[in-house]
């Protein structure tokens, strides 16, 4: 890949990012100012910064209490970050839900909510239902991370098993009012899937619950699977008069950040297409499927003609069988495509996840072109063995091929670009 064509690749992603930026997101959505207080909470490896873009936009009195992952606070100045695990709950976020409820406890019908809340904010969100401990939050979360189910089927699940989730948090601020701003990193928007929900109620059952079980082949432990069978509790339903007067927004998305990726493409001359913003899927599937419309456009100018990038957004899962080595979705992506577009000339690729982590290393996604799967094996990789033992991380690092990014304060789930020169 040329130094040309991997800052190409990286202004498209830098693009997306900057469409998403919390200020930017949260200006168009202010609400009305309250005659009582105005208390914010959020979740998410962006509530931070949504936190501090608040501040600087509300120019009013406020307090509250947020969550983000370790490592991506900021400062503020009247509203307190917290920081817990992510993928995998921990104490921290347990005393964080706690914190949460405590800054809605006790309002009034002429108190404002604001809730912030981005991707993350699941595992950040530690609040196991009545008669359900921490670790069986955490027993909960490894067995839905392992098997490759969509978010839309683990939040399902989640929510059958929380106090927080599935509008819960916007049930305890009642009678004040909710103003839920959402920066969306699932496929199709929906802002009860964000973080579980928090404070959006949905349909969602333990019927629902179950037959994501059953669709997806998840093995509950024994004592969740009984837990959900004789004490679960359903979420409230989004007609529930306590939660009527609030308000939800959708501020930023996958949808608005491949736009903007989409227009830095077209002003440097190259035409751009989004297969899909709602992109789901095993990721080594998904990178074949890219890599076969990659391979007809570069060797037979269909469906596009080239130059083109092509992009998408959504969310990959990966279903680990056995013990895993090091990496996240994007990088077992890239690593299926680098093995399927192999000895093609003229096609480059970056997958990255916006939030600037993939998995759970310290970069963002990687690059990949036809020559990536030859160099790893010079390397001393095997990418068809490495992909077997979900181990790209590694294979991509040897050849110094990582995407590293940092926190970037702000998550529309992955982006995807394949350029295609022809």
């Amino acid at each position: 890949m040329t130094p040309q064509d991997r800052a190409f690749l990286a202004s498209m992603f830098n693009a997306a990012v900057a469409a998403a930026d919390p200020r930017k997101a949260l200006a168009a959505h202010l609400p009305a100012r309250p005659k009582g207080r105005t208390i914010v909470i959020g979740a998410g490896k962006g509530a931070a910064q949504l936190a501090a873009a608040f501040e600087d936009l509300w120019q009013a009195p406020i307090e509250g209490v947020v969550v983000t992952r370790y490592g991506y606070a900021c400062p503020t100045r009247h509203i307190r970050v917290l920081e817990a695990a992510h993928p995998v709950p921990d104490e921290a976020g347990l005393a964080a839900s706690e914190a949460l409820f405590d800054a809605v406890t006790g309002l009034g019908p002429d108190d404002l909510v604001v809730a912030l809340v981005c991707g993350g904010g699941s595992a950040l969100l530690a609040a196991p239902a009545e008669g359900l401990t921490l670790a069986d939050e955490v027993a909960l979360n490894e067995t839905l991370l392992a098997s490759g189910a969509p978010i839309g089927a683990m939040n399902a699940i989640r929510k059958q098993f929380s106090r927080i989730k599935g509008g819960r948090l916007a049930m305890a601020a009642h009678p004040a009012r909710v103003v839920s701003l959402i920066v969306s990193d699932v496929p199709g928007d929906d802002p009860a899937q964000v973080a579980s929900g928090p404070t959006v109620a949905d349909r969602v059952d333990r019927a629902r619950a179950r037959a994501a079980l059953r669709d997806h082949g998840i093995v509950l432990p024994e004592r969740l699977a009984r837990f959900l069978d004789q004490t679960a509790e359903d979420a409230p339903l989004p007609d529930d008069s306590r939660l009527a007067g609030n308000e939800v927004h959708v501020v930023a998305s996958a949808a608005r950040s491949l736009e903007a990726a989409a227009t830095v493409a077209e002003s440097a001359g190259v035409a751009a297409v989004i297969l899909s913003d709602a992109i789901e899927g095993e990721a080594r599937d998904v990178a074949r499927m890219h890599a076969a419309m990659a391979r007809e456009v570069a060797s037979r100018g269909r469906p596009f003609a080239p130059p083109v990038v092509m992009l998408s957004g959504g969310e990959t899962t990966v279903t680990i069988r056995d013990k895993a080595g090091r990496g996240g979705r994007n990088t077992e992506f890239l690593l299926s495509f680098a093995l399927a577009v192999e000895g093609c000339a003229g096609i480059s690729a970056l997958a990255a996840d916006t939030d600037g982590i993939d998995g759970s290393e310290d970069n963002a996604g990687a690059f990949a072109d036809g020559h990536t799967a030859a160099r790893m094996r010079a390397a001393g990789h095997d990418p068809a063995m490495t992909l077997a033992a979900h181990d790209a991380w590694s294979a991509f690092e040897a050849i110094d091929q990582l995407f590293v990014t940092g926190p970037t304060g702000t998550n529309v789930n992955d982006l995807r670009a394949i350029l295609i020169r022809g």
